[in-house]
């Protein structure tokens, strides 16, 4: 036997008109409503504005730990530079100390030593003979640059000989002028010194 409340109840859901039960399915299908709706996207809009905060906040800290890093650290380019303004500056000075140096000891020389020195700055070696002595050596022609600079490294290196001549000269008890005695004792001290290379070829024993 059927319970007289159901079927009380379901006499009545079937007595509703057909148009509110198809409204009620329709609003159940919608889902929620406006105001649900408007608070979700207005969440979804703060939560993406404090998003672009925290990302403006993180470049501007990274621009400002770049400009940290590159007023600590210059550019590679600006550190040469600077380093070749400093050498630079650096040389000249040196070279006015050199100057300052020169014209100090000069006008302290007396009238023989000026003499000697005026001679000594204008000798040099015929540059013809220079480099006719390279091309017989190297057996190729060369440039006038390097004539020149063979040149004055002769020059050089004659002086340094004289001197250590005249130190033989003294050392010995004798007086000038120099003798090829002093001259061949100075090149033997220099050899000895290692500041003459030897040209002798030297056999090795032992590999």
């Amino acid at each position: 036997m059927a319970d007289p409340a159901r079927m009380k109840i379901d006499s009545g859901s079937a007595s509703m008109p057909k148009e509110e039960l198809q409204e009620n399915d329709v609003s159940e299908k919608e889902g929620p409503t406006g105001s649900e709706v408007s608070v979700d996207s207005s969440s979804q809009q703060s939560q993406k504005d404090d998003d672009k905060a925290e990302h403006s906040k993180e470049a501007n800290a990274g621009e400002d730990e770049d400009e940290g890093t590159s007023g600590l650290h210059p550019p590679a380019s600006k550190k040469l530079k600077v380093d070749a303004e400093k050498k630079k500056e650096k040389r000249q000075k040196v070279d006015e100390d050199e100057i300052q140096k020169m014209q100090v000891l000069v006008s302290s020389f007396s009238e023989e030593q000026l003499n000697r020195y005026e001679m000594y700055r204008r000798s040099a070696f015929p540059k013809a003979a220079i480099k006719r002595l390279i091309q017989s050596i190297t057996g190729t022609s060369v440039s006038q640059n390097v004539v020149i600079a063979m040149s004055g490294i002769s020059k050089v290196f004659a002086g340094e000989i004289v001197e250590e001549a005249l130190d033989v000269c003294d050392k010995w008890g004798d007086t000038p002028p120099l003798q090829p005695k002093h001259m061949r004792e100075a090149v033997r001290r220099l050899k000895s010194r290692e500041q003459i290379p030897n040209t002798k070829h030297k056999r090795i024993l032992f590999h």
